[in-house]
């Protein structure tokens, strides 16, 4: 097969499916000009890498379509220089673009074959700010909290508190909720204070479901709901 043109495939991508949903963060525009997500599926994947949708790179998780992601991060709110915790490795792709904005990014994968896999994947391709171990995502990684922001990729039923408290004051944690795929929310939630956080329901998103998140805290969310738009 000959290599595509992945670099015009790119900017087509940014054009048509991320800057065209109205995200115009200048750090998420230039992080997905320059992550290869080629490099983080099989040569078999590539025709469809440049898609706006979701890939099964057959090790049991589903990479998110780019523009969820790139939604995701901008939701995020970084400025550059943040320390990130990212839960749940998979491919690699997603902890790629968060380098490209954070000076430090961890991230925690449950399956030992997909973290040995995206950790060799990003150190292959100079990603060395991005640091991935093999653990339980519940508890996320306490050695290296607090973290100025936290992304839930993957939807749960609801936000676990260890994981709330690892952001620092100030921080932000930016997840998506749901059991239904139709019902999905990305949410936002910042800590204001020990154990209290704002939550920002941001709108509605498709992203695959975790079907088992181990034990949950029910009483994670410490502060009403509100929209964005709510000052």
């Amino acid at each position: 097969m000959s290599k595509p043109d992945f670099a015009a495939r790119r900017q087509w991508l940014v054009r048509n499916h991320v800057e065209a949903a109205g995200i115009d963060d200048p750090h998420v525009i230039d992080a997905m000009l320059a992550v290869p997500r080629e490099a983080f599926v099989s040569e078999v994947l590539w025709e469809s890498a440049y898609e706006d949708e979701p890939l099964d790179p057959g090790d049991g998780r589903t990479m998110p379509q780019p523009g969820v992601v790139a939604r995701m991060i901008a939701a995020m709110q970084l400025q550059g220089g943040e320390r990130v915790l990212e839960i749940g490795t998979g491919s690699g792709y997603a902890a790629a673009l968060l380098s490209r904005i954070a000076a430090r990014v961890y991230t925690v994968e449950p399956i030992a074959q997909t973290a040995e896999k995206a950790a060799s994947t990003l150190g292959e391709h100079g990603f060395d700010n991005v640091h991935v171990m093999h653990g339980e995502e519940n508890h996320g990684w306490t050695d290296h909290a607090p973290y100025d922001a936290i992304l839930i990729a993957e939807a749960r039923p609801a936000v676990p508190k260890a994981l709330l408290a690892q952001l620092r004051i100030g921080g932000r944690l930016v997840a998506a909720v749901g059991v239904d795929p139709d019902a999905v929310m990305l949410i936002r939630m910042t800590c204001i204070a020990p154990d209290e956080y704002d939550r920002e329901d941001l709108g509605a998103i498709r992203v695959p479901l975790l079907p088992d998140f181990g034990e949950l805290d029910p009483n994670a969310v410490h502060a009403r709901p509100r929209r964005a738009s709510e000052s």
